[in-house]
């Protein structure tokens, strides 16, 4: 199974013109953005990453709902949200 996680574009590379230091979750990382060159993100605004590439933009709303469920599923996978026995 393959995951995409939503991340918010913090600043631009100033070496590499095609990436980007992206925020997800408190942690930073820089990504590729060479697939979005149609649309270009700007600064502050979200995209969905997958092994280091930005795939697509969207919306901050769409964003935080996808970390908020996939905030759920790890609580669960964790047994969090499991009933006790």
């Amino acid at each position: 199974m393959c995951l995409a996680i939503p991340a918010k574009i913090v600043e631009f590379s100033a070496e590499e013109q095609t990436c980007a230091l992206v925020e997800v979750g408190g942690v930073r990382r820089i990504v590729d953005l060479s697939l979005l060159q149609d649309d270009p993100p700007a600064a502050g605004e979200w995209v969905i990453v997958h092994v280091g590439f930005a795939l697509s933009k969207l919306s901050e709303e769409e964003a935080l709902e996808q970390i908020r469920i996939l905030s759920i599923l790890g609580d669960e996978e964790d047994g969090e949200s499991a009933p006790a026995p």
